[in-house]
């Protein structure tokens, strides 16, 4: 059970509501942890605007989604799991390339370079060291390609606190957190 009213899409007013409709129309469904945060319009635009834009940047989704998979995993949120590795799939990750993102592991060494970054930076809380930066370089990753990975995490720690912390019910299929399994 939600800590946290569920904003019901068909009484939602004004921004909320707006948006909330958008959100609707992408999905086809407007996913749980959208009409919790909805109950702060400035919260709800900033989020969906979030995922807009870094939908639209160089990373492209799939290693978007890769991240999220990571990054949910370090932080236990059983809801970001789920929907990123359904939205993963959907952006072309096979099951195994997702369940290994989940782990901060890849084939190939940009993303592997990518997920290792973002796990460091969560677990360090963003402490990380001049190595770290240059091990991203080494792969490939430019200034705008670090930005973004930060970004991307930075969205997902976002996500991950609303759904962990106003206990959100998971409304896409489930997914193991490897650190359960640990």
């Amino acid at each position: 059970m939600s800590r946290i009213n569920l904003v019901d899409p068909k009484s939602a007013t004004g921004t909320s509501a707006e948006l909330l409709g958008g959100i609707h129309a992408a999905f086809g469904a407007t996913p749980n942890m959208f009409k919790a945060v909805a109950n702060s319009p400035a919260a709800l635009a900033s989020m969906w605007g979030s995922f807009g834009a870094l939908g639209t940047g160089r990373l492209g989704a799939k290693l978007g989604e890769q991240i999220a998979v990571a990054v949910a995993d370090r932080n236990d949120c059983h809801y970001c799991l789920a929907a990123h590795t359904a939205l993963g799939r959907k952006a072309g990750a096979s099951a195994q390339e997702m369940a290994e993102a989940q782990r901060g592991q890849s084939d190939d060494p940009r993303t592997a370079a990518a997920l290792s970054f973002a796990r460091k930076l969560v677990d360090a809380r963003g402490q990380i060291a001049d190595a770290d930066i240059t091990a991203l370089r080494v792969v490939g990753y430019d200034d705008q390609d670090i930005v973004e990975v930060i970004a991307h995490v930075a969205l997902n720690l976002f996500t991950n606190y609303i759904n962990v912390a106003l206990a959100v019910p998971v409304d896409f299929p489930g997914v193991k957190l490897v650190r359960e399994a640990a």
